[in-house]
């Protein structure tokens, strides 16, 4: 069966958090406390606000595998004003996640893929996401594995971020 990519709505975000919080509880598990706590996403007001606000932006897009519900959520926009600025026109991944469920394997490629398509589509050439920087750099070279560079790294507090940039058609 196949994954579809559809724009969110305001509906998807539960399932949104349920992303989040199998990813901290699976982080937790493997002793990765620091890319985004310990704390389920959806016992905490505040996510619960970004999150819902991120599935009602125009550039929100989930991914749903017919048995599985939605498995992946791409927000696409500007970028975040704790990374440096761009030297050219973007897009930006915002957020990125995938379902650690077997049914989505290959999700997050596909999502990004996606992306490439929406940043063809607005006439730009550069998209960039940033990512955590911490921990065994998995995250980074899973970027790095779909095309995109390491550009610029950055500190929010003591979390080490990493922006990486792919060209679109290179």
């Amino acid at each position: 069966m196949t994954t579809t990519i559809r724009p969110a709505t305001a509906a998807d975000a539960t399932a949104v958090l349920r992303l989040f919080d199998d990813a901290i509880a699976w982080f937790v598990s493997i002793g990765n406390t620091r890319q985004w706590g310990t704390e389920p996403f959806s016992t905490q007001q505040k996510q619960v606000d970004r999150v819902t606000g991120w599935v009602a932006e125009p550039g929100a897009w989930v991914a749903e595998h017919p048995d599985a519900g939605v498995v992946g959520a791409l927000i696409l926009g500007d970028a975040t004003d704790y990374v440096p600025a761009a030297t050219e026109p973007e897009l930006y991944v915002k957020v990125l996640i995938g379902s650690r469920d077997p049914r989505a394997k290959g999700t997050g490629r596909a999502l990004l893929a996606f992306a490439d398509e929406q940043a063809k589509a607005a006439g730009v050439r550069m998209l960039r996401v940033d990512c955590y920087a911490g921990g065994t750099g998995d995250l980074v070279r899973f970027y790095e594995s779909c095309g995109y560079v390491t550009t610029d790294t950055f500190l929010v507090g003591d979390w080490p971020g990493q922006v990486l940039a792919r060209i679109v058609g290179a």
